[in-house]
C-alpha cells in the first residue's frame, strides 16, 4: 500500500492497541501503518489550516465573486 510518494521507514512504536484498532475501524483502514499514515496527514493538514486561519480578514484579495461565478 504506497498512500505517499517518497521514502520511507521502518520504525518501532509502542502504541496502545485499543486505539489503533478504533482508529482502524473509524477510518475503514486495513493496515496499522495506513491508519498512522492517514493520522499524520491529518495532524499536517490541520496545522495547515490552522495557520491559514491566523490571516483571515487581514488580506483583502479585491475579488469580485459575481464575475467569478459568471453572474455578470
Amino acid at each position: 500500500m504506497h498512500i505517499l510518494k517518497g521514502a520511507y521507514m521502518r520504525t518501532t512504536l509502542d502504541l496502545p492497541e485499543s486505539l489503533i484498532s478504533e482508529a482502524m475501524k473509524i477510518t475503514h483502514t486495513d493496515t496499522k501503518t495506513g491508519v498512522i499514515v492517514l493520522a499524520l496527514k491529518e495532524l499536517v493538514r490541520k496545522s495547515k489550516l490552522s495557520e491559514l486561519k491566523r490571516f483571515k480578514g487581514k488580506i483583502d484579495l479585491d475579488i469580485d465573486l459575481d464575475i467569478i461565478r459568471g453572474r455578470n
